[in-house]
């Protein structure tokens, strides 16, 4: 969630009923709940199913009661099909740390398209809205000399005015009691482009903002975006040297009720946010 994201005209889970569906059932005729057909009379082909319905329960029976040989082939076949084009992908996390923050990319598209995932993590989170915590975050992630000129105007854009609208403090604390909630998952990634020591790399995701408590007036929402991000290849790991977002792909909302205040801070408290992304 980068900033401007606090206010998305309603777009989240905090407004509007539960949509219900009702299903009318055709009516089964007054009388006999089996609309009094009469029984056929009785010739081969009852003879016929019968011997069928036999012969499948048959083979469930033996399906069900069969092996564990059986069943580890089968797993091993389908471990050695190709994955589907939805299918979650990746080698093994990195093991580097740059603060809170993974590194130590692989210097590849895959390596490329886990740092924008993680860094749209790390740039999404609560982190963001307090000075020291953000300058450590944009080190991190962005080149020196993207940093050096990213930091200025994003201290003037996160002002006291602004983190008052969110309900935080000049410090960007949350009310005792109160608990603001900033957090970035991504759905996807795809690579723009990719040419060795550069590399394009959009994410879509969706995020939580807001603050959840008793007196809230803006309550906790959803988002959908994608965020592109500018990678070159930097001191053996994948930077940022400019970034932009857009709206959507949104999904039709679905019709789950909202959750409570206290049910929101209650999750978010227990769900720790991903150290990992991809």
């Amino acid at each position: 969630m980068s900033l401007g994201d606090e206010h998305d005209g309603g777009s989240g889970m905090g407004g509007g009923g539960t949509g219900q569906t009702r299903t009318r059932l055709p009516d089964s005729g007054a009388g006999d709940v089996y609309g009094g057909a009469r029984r056929p009379a009785r010739n081969s082909r009852s003879l016929i199913t019968v011997v069928g319905v036999v012969v499948l329960l048959i083979a469930a029976i033996a399906f069900a009661n069969r092996d564990g040989a059986d069943e580890d082939a089968s797993s091993n076949a389908a471990a050695g099909r190709e994955a589907a084009p939805t299918a979650a992908t990746g080698v093994k996390p990195v093991s580097g740390k740059n603060g809170t923050i993974p590194s130590g990319f692989a210097h590849d598209e895959q390596g490329a398209q886990s740092a924008a995932s993680n860094y749209a993590v790390a740039l999404g989170s609560d982190g963001m809205f307090k000075a020291d915590s953000r300058h450590a975050i944009v080190d991190a992630i962005y080149t020196p000399a993207a940093a050096a000129k990213l930091k200025g105007p994003q201290d003037a854009a996160y002002s006291r005015e602004f983190l008052q609208k969110l309900g935080l403090d000049a410090n960007g604390n949350a009310p005792q009691g109160s608990t603001f909630v900033s957090r970035t998952i991504p759905v996807g990634t795809k690579v723009e482009s990719f040419s060795g020591d550069t590399a394009k790399v959009s994410v879509w995701y969706t995020g939580l903002i807001g603050m959840s408590g008793p007196e809230s007036t803006d309550p906790v929402s959803t988002t959908w975006k994608t965020w592109t991000f500018d990678l070159q290849w930097t001191a053996n790991d994948w930077k940022v040297t400019a970034d932009s977002q857009k709206d959507g792909p949104a999904p039709v909302p679905g019709d789950i009720p909202a959750s409570s205040a206290d049910d929101i801070s209650k999750a978010v408290a227990e769900y720790g946010g991903f150290t990992y992304a991809r």
